[in-house]
């Protein structure tokens, strides 16, 4: 993962890069090379392409290879359902990193929030004396004055 202000390694291989020939994809995925061309060809896994248009396929790729065939053998999921599948998958995969994007963004606003509100209360005037409200109640009252006795 780059952190910010490093510059990034031209020549540092990562799960995304585009490494493999077809032919060690296909061995390393455990599939003809045949069938790694019909996936690229239904979009199920997209190598990277070179100046030539060879395939360059990634470790990421080589993974999701394998994730097809799995789902295709052991589980008997025709190919459009695992496109589906794929497709539900980085849907997933986006959505959940919008969430972290708006879960850091909100707990921005909210250290923010706090710090605006700390401000605020360290301005208070301390001679003031906060107000608290009565409390009402339903009771009924009644005032009748002393009657003053006669005098005979």
């Amino acid at each position: 993962m780059d952190t910010p202000g490093r510059r990034r390694n031209p020549y540092e291989l990562t799960e995304e890069t585009p490494v493999y020939v077809i032919s060690v994809a296909a061995q390393l995925s455990g599939l003809h090379p045949q069938t790694l061309r019909q996936y690229d060809r239904l979009g199920l896994v997209s190598p990277d392409r070179t100046a030539g248009r060879g395939r360059r396929y990634s470790a990421r790729d080589i993974e999701l290879l394998r994730q097809v065939q799995a789902l295709s053998q052991d589980e008997g999921v025709n190919l459009a359902g695992i496109k589906r599948i794929i497709e539900l998958e980085n849907q997933v995969a986006a959505l959940q990193s919008r969430v972290a994007e708006m879960e850091a963004a909100l707990d921005g606003a909210a250290a923010a929030m706090r710090q605006r509100e700390a401000a605020v209360h360290a301005s208070y005037r301390r001679d003031l004396v906060p107000y608290q409200e009565v409390q009402q109640t339903s009771a009924l009252v009644v005032w009748r004055p002393k009657r003053q006795q006669q005098s005979d």
